[in-house]
């Protein structure tokens, strides 16, 4: 019998890889879209466990459909992962963040849909729930809670509007079309990297240990393990029932206790003194 064959988008990036990494242990044949398969960063792709016999990577950008299609063509179930996360100032978030993110998921529901997939889990962002000064004062978000884009836009955070509207899109369109679509909301991902580049979320833990302003405001972060990020996935993915979205954030720490916790695992690092 045949493996149950599923496409993982962005396979290269940090999320992905680790999903790859579990859905390999776990008998699928994957196949992976990457901007650039043969770029030194996604060589640790095909040295995961499983991947010569069950790894295929596609050279496929998401605002490139006709690549997304021949990615996605035999694939059961589809996780959309790739999104742009911008790490600096950026100059231009229309074409920078919004288009890649926005129109991005559009493709990919939208190949999806022709090729008959039976199950998309599309990767949001708690940036997509946490931005709404309307919620009332004292009660938890919980999933009914959407950012408020009017607020992102003004804030400039145009990755918390990205997610937003890149998630509101998804599901105006899975109603529309009746194509199976659950979102998953992680929060801040920590953990260890398979990919050799530095990601995003990892900048912002080197940023803490070299004591950035943000450990002397002692900022609140949300945070996930990216393992733990990959099972919420698989588990959304397997389980019949799962629908809706579904907010990923476990764990709750400020950013002075964090460098606390990182000092008694690693006494012998050079962290900045404040």
């Amino acid at each position: 019998m045949a493996p149950p064959r599923v496409c993982v988008t962005g396979g290269g990036g940090y999320i992905a890889s680790w999903l790859v990494k579990l859905l390999l242990s776990r008998g699928y044949a994957v196949h992976a879209t990457l901007r650039d398969p043969s770029d030194q960063k996604n060589a640790h792709l095909m040295q995961l466990d499983g991947a010569a016999e069950s790894l295929s990577l596609f050279k496929a950008d998401v605002l490139d459909r006709a690549a997304l299609a021949a990615a996605v063509e035999g694939c059961q179930g589809v996780f959309h992962v790739a999104s742009p996360v911008p790490a600096d100032k950026t100059v231009d978030p229309e074409s920078e963040i919004m288009v890649p993110a926005v129109k991005g998921t559009l493709n990919i529901l939208e190949v999806c849909s022709s090729v008959k997939v039976q199950k998309v889990v599309v990767v949001s962002s708690t940036a997509a729930v946490h931005s709404n000064p309307n919620w009332p004062q004292g009660k938890p978000k919980d999933e009914s809670c959407w950012s408020d884009r009017k607020i992102c836009m003004e804030k400039e955070a145009w990755y918390n509007l990205a997610k937003t509207v890149a998630e509101e899109t998804a599901w105006e369109y899975a109603e529309k079309n009746e194509l199976n679509v659950v979102t998953l909301c992680p929060c801040i991902v920590f953990g260890p990297q398979l990919q050799p580049v530095v990601n995003t979320t990892s900048e912002l833990l080197i940023y803490v240990l070299k004591g950035g302003p943000n450990v002397l405001n002692d900022t609140p972060l949300q945070i996930v393990d990216v393992r733990d990020v990959a099972d919420a996935l698989l588990l959304i993915y397997e389980k019949p029932e799962s629908s809706g979205r579904y907010i990923c954030a476990p764990n709750y720490i400020s950013t002075k206790a964090l460098l606390e916790l990182l000092k008694k695992m690693y006494p012998d690092y050079n962290y900045v003194k404040w």
